[in-house]
């Protein structure tokens, strides 16, 4: 005699079917994410054979450079249109017709870096923009620039993501108007200094940001389009300051006392530039 089988154990058995290969598709789905992401961890423009680091190269005449007066003192820097053109076209529109004049410092990490160009010292942006998608210029990352120390760096603004385009990474991310100077971690400790070394994929690379300091977490995260070549006590002064407390809706620590950018004056590498660059200095007696 035939066995029977009532309907309900059969629709209990196909659910468990069902739950089963959903719960098996899940996690091969996960896995093939998770080996994906570890794939492609580090994959960003990077051939040590062809590393140029034109931080500290020699600066040709002629080159763009911004002078950044602030309430503390004066910054200068060389710009880079050729690695990164829509920031450095955007920044110097914007220095040219006053955009950053009585600006703020809106934002420090102790020793690491600040930012500024806000409209007030919490951080908002000013408004109206100048150009149109003025926050939303697309990050430009090089394997020739680093976030060495006096590195000048765009803010990241926003982000067009989704899963799928975090799994594939093919993530666009925008920077915008305000800017930030970069100082550096502390390289003192010598396990770190292995610990780095090891992981840098380049002793010429690793011997540089020993030499002149940075933030090495940094590393083709943010767009680096310019690198100060004087001014590094006024970097080194801000980012000591005491800071208030994160007490804005931003999450930024402002400093306790309103520093600004009085102005940012666009002009060209000179001899007069030259005597002042304490870039030349800092690698001639490394």
């Amino acid at each position: 005699m035939a066995r029977y089988s009532s309907p309900d154990k059969k629709r209990k058995a196909r659910s468990a079917m069902g739950i089963f290969l959903l719960v098996s598709a899940l996690l091969s789905f996960i896995a093939f994410y998770v080996i994906v992401m570890i794939s492609q961890q580090g994959y960003h423009y990077i051939d040590p054979d062809t590393l140029e680091f034109v931080q500290i190269q020699e600066i040709p005449d002629g080159a763009p450079t911004a002078v950044i007066e602030t309430s503390l003192g004066e910054i200068r820097a060389v710009l880079y249109p050729e690695y990164a053109p829509n920031t450095v076209s955007q920044f110097i529109s914007l220095a040219e017709q006053g955009w950053y004049d009585n600006t703020y410092i809106f934002e420090a990490k102790n020793d690491v870096y600040f930012a500024a160009g806000s409209g007030d010292s919490a951080g908002t942006l000013k408004t109206p923009p100048v150009f149109d998608n003025q926050e939303k210029v697309p990050q430009e990352l090089h394997q020739n620039l680093w976030p060495f120390r006096g590195a000048l760096c765009s803010l990241t603004t926003s982000t067009d993501t989704s899963f799928s385009k975090r799994l594939f990474k093919n993530e666009t991310y925008y920077t915008g108007s305000r800017f930030m100077f970069l100082n550096s971690v502390d390289f003192s400790d010598e396990e770190f200094v292995t610990q780095f070394r090891e992981a840098s994929g380049s002793e010429e690379l690793a011997n540089n940001f020993l030499k002149l300091g940075g933030v090495p977490n940094f590393s083709q995260q943010v767009t680096v389009f310019g690198q100060a070549y004087s001014g590094f006590d006024v970097i080194q002064q801000i980012t000591s300051v005491q800071l208030a407390e994160e007490d804005n809706q931003q999450g930024y620590t402002p400093p306790l006392e309103e520093i600004k950018i009085l102005s940012v004056k666009i002009s060209s590498y000179s001899q007069e530039d030259a005597a002042l660059n304490e870039l030349s200095t800092i690698f001639s007696t490394n």
